[in-house]
């Protein structure tokens, strides 16, 4: 309901000579009378703001917010089912409207924080049985789009291709219809969204990619592959469980060397999955000899590409695609990244130059000889545990097992270092270590952590009841229950997200003798020695051939 909030100005009643005088007055100051009583001086009406009126798109978010209040109730009750159908609702009624909203940049804001409320409860299970303590998974951007086609906006294809014919790109760039109609779509309002959240968050992570990127022979673009799979978001979860800012599925995960147990899944690392996803392209680019093929079988499975090859006798992604032999996920997966690479070098031409970054992160890191318990870590370091987890995704429980390389705020580390020195090894899991205030003792800190001062006493050798500010408590405790094992699996989305065809661990194999587009330096040196050339047909023949040699 729109209304107008104006001052409440109390004023005292006027007489009929006080009221004459004022209203021949210019400056609209009540001369002095006297009778009657002088009121206080009420501000005109023409300088109060008035906000601009909602339109009915606004009404309708304001709408959806209290829907999914009232599904959260439900869901936190156990209503799974009404839960989600008034989650439904609620998206379908801003969705299926057609107006302006007052404010295009808040709206779309707030649109955001509500799916992502919806997904955060959805994946988690929160009120639907979850345990205490579950960690949370993010949605994968890519999976709402994946299957789903775009028009093309015939006026941007000139700029489109100019834009190619001049961005320096060691990925090669095409402009074809595809990639036309996905940068129509990540023009538009919803698409526009998710390509600049994506780009503020990669200012986190972009220095480390990039350092990767290079050190693995990859093109620098391949950067973008990560933006259409998680949006930058470490921990997030496609509807096939694929996992991580790279999301890789759990066995492709196993083969590169990332760990996974039921304290720690390393898909989730920014960091070690980024190095895995580099070696998997590289891997990839071998065997098929072009980035646009390594770039499908990254999102199908080498098998799937092998076998599409294979039955068409081409080796071009684009042929590949109009004859359909691709899951129709990957025929859009390669113009996605392409879309998203081209958009990105051109950022004034898509509204894109005035994105704020975030900071990129900090941090120092520390192989770990014990299981720790990140309260512990967290009291060592002056950080809230949640900054601690911040830093590490990978961690599924609030404990750190022994061999875990932990990342801490950067300087943090030696304060860090110290502190441990003051707890067993053994008590790493349950003690914990308080930094005295100004005017705290004994009794106060053993009141805080519901002990005593004489079992404070008792492993506190050397200090005393009465405490000098800054000083270091150990406190010890009972431990936590061991924590149960945690599956990406669990974290499906319903209707919000759609299927994504999964990378299927297959054998390793050599490389082909297949062309490419381009080959890295890098790569070059390191691992292939051809020398990069257009890309061709080949026959069935040809590709039946050197499947052969590969055994």
């Amino acid at each position: 309901v729109w209304a107008l909030s104006l001052p409440v100005v109390h004023a005292q009643p006027l007489s009929f000579a006080a009221r004459a005088a004022a209203a021949e007055t210019d400056d609209g100051k009540v001369p002095d009378v006297s009778t009657g009583a002088i009121p206080t001086v009420v501000p005109p009406l023409v300088n109060q703001p008035f906000p601009a009126k909602p339109t009915r798109k606004d009404e309708r978010m304001s709408r959806a917010e209290v829907m999914f209040e009232e599904g959260r109730k439900l869901y936190q009750a156990g209503n799974v089912a009404d839960a989600r159908k008034l989650f439904d609702e609620a998206l379908d009624l801003v969705l299926n409207s057609k107006a302006d909203p007052v404010d295009r940049a808040h709206f779309d804001k707030r649109f955001e924080e509500l799916v992502a409320k919806i997904h955060r409860l959805d994946v988690a299970g929160l009120g639907a049985g979850a345990a205490p303590g579950e960690e949370n998974f993010d949605k994968a951007p890519i999976d709402d789009i994946l299957s789903l086609t775009f028009p093309i906006d015939p006026k941007i294809k000139p700029m489109v291709r100019d834009e190619v014919a001049a961005t320096v790109s060691q990925l090669p760039l095409e402009a074809t219809d595809a990639v036309l109609s996905f940068i129509n779509y990540f023009s538009g309002e919803r698409g526009r969204g998710t390509i600049r959240a994506g780009l503020r968050r990669a200012g986190r992570y972009k220095p480390m990619i990039s350092r990767i990127l290079d050190e693995e022979g990859i093109p620098q673009e391949f950067i973008f592959l990560a933006q259409a799979e998680s949006g930058f978001l470490p921990r997030a979860v496609s509807y096939m469980s694929a996992g991580g800012m790279w999301q890789f599925i759990r066995g492709r995960g196993a083969e590169y060397g990332l760990r996974q147990d039921a304290y720690v899944d390393e898909r989730f690392d920014p960091e070690l999955a980024t190095r895995a996803a580099a070696r998997h392209l590289r891997d990839l680019y071998h065997q098929f000899g072009d980035w646009y093929l390594a770039i499908a079988a990254y999102n199908c499975g080498p098998g799937n590409v092998d076998r599409a090859v294979e039955k068409t006798g081409y080796a071009d992604v684009w042929e590949l695609r109009s004859r359909g032999v691709l899951p129709l996920e990957t025929s859009n997966y390669v113009p996605i990244i392409l879309a998203m690479t081209i958009m990105s070098k051109n950022p004034k031409n898509y509204g894109l130059d005035d994105i704020i970054y975030e900071e990129p992160l900090q941090y120092d890191t520390v192989e770990l000889n014990a299981m720790t318990s990140l309260a512990l870590i967290a009291d060592l370091t002056g950080q809230p545990v949640s900054g601690i987890k911040e830093l590490n995704p990978a961690l599924l429980k609030d404990v750190a097992p022994a061999g875990y390389r932990l990342h801490v705020p950067k300087g943090t580390l030696p304060s860090l270092m110290a502190g441990l020195e003051l707890v067993p090894e053994s008590k790493r899991l349950a003690w914990r270590v308080h930094r005295t205030e100004p005017g705290e003792d004994m009794a106060s800190v053993a009141r805080q952590f519901g002990t005593t001062p004489a079992n404070l006493l008792a492993v506190n050798a050397g200090l005393k009841e009465d405490l000098h500010p800054g000083a270091l408590v150990v406190v010890p405790g009972a431990p936590p229950p061991a924590p149960r094992a945690v599956s990406a699996s669990r974290a499906r989305p319903t209707k919000y997200a759609r299927s994504k065809a999964p990378v299927r661990p297959a054998a390793r194999s050599t490389a082909r003798s297949a062309t490419s587009r381009f080959v890295p330096a890098a790569a070059v040196k390191t691992t292939a020695k051809t020398t990069a050339k257009p890309p061709v047909r080949k026959a069935a023949t040809t590709i039946a051939g050197n499947r052969s040699r590969r055994g």
